[in-house]
């Protein structure tokens, strides 16, 4: 099971640090946007967040798509949901939960462009993997590259485990064995009953 990557499960009271260390940069710098686009589907929650912090009442929806399965890319970034309106004069911010390879928010930033010209364009993440192409203008916390991690975030857990628990079932046997797998090799530490949770819903769905 080498491909069950290292993970670090972050919690609601992390992302509630991240937004706020990102709203606080951003009035540092004193440029505070008239509209927020958020990458969905990671970045959608830290965009309200952040939106929330500022005060920002505009906020957008962008879709783009570069991993498929859990820690798995699905070859390089693609934009599946294009913005309803043109932020042409406006001061924006895009947000992301992760930039890891960078090319999601590369793609988002030029989608913007390409609808009209902002009067300043800005990026922002939670997370930012320092081997990531693209730098965003603001960052919560920075990972060596040499640290990286597959991030568990909360609006991806039950996705995140039904994928870990179904390629460690093999070894682990049941939702125990499973259990001790993830916490011992992906340092992910859950319940059991998680665990029998993800497994039930993903037997489900093969039966389908």
């Amino acid at each position: 099971m080498s491909d069950l990557p290292t993970c670090r499960l972050a919690r609601w009271s992390d992302l509630d640090a991240w937004a706020a260390t990102i709203a606080g940069k951003v009035h540092a710098a004193g440029h505070p946007p008239d509209a927020i686009v958020g990458l969905t589907r990671g970045g959608w929650i830290p965009a309200r967040l952040v939106a929330d912090h500022l005060g920002v009442k505009r906020l957008l929806a962008l879709q783009t798509a570069h991993w498929g399965v859990t820690a798995t890319r699905d070859g390089h970034a693609a934009l599946t949901e294009r913005l309803s309106a043109s932020l042409e004069g406006a001061n924006v911010l895009v947000v992301d939960d992760i930039t890891d390879t960078g090319e999601s928010l590369a793609l988002a930033v030029e989608h913007v462009r390409s609808l009209g010209r902002p009067a300043r364009l800005e990026t922002a993440t939670c997370l930012h993997i320092t081997h990531s192409k693209f730098v965003p203008t603001y960052y919560a916390e920075e990972v060596p590259a040499d640290r990286w991690v597959w991030v568990v975030f909360p609006w991806t857990y039950w996705e995140d485990l039904r994928t870990l628990a179904a390629k460690a079932l093999p070894e682990g046997k049941d939702a125990g064995g499973v259990a001790q797998i993830l916490r011992d090799r992906c340092r992910l530490t859950v319940p059991p009953a998680d665990v029998e949770q993800a497994l039930r819903a993903t037997s489900a769905s093969t039966a389908q």
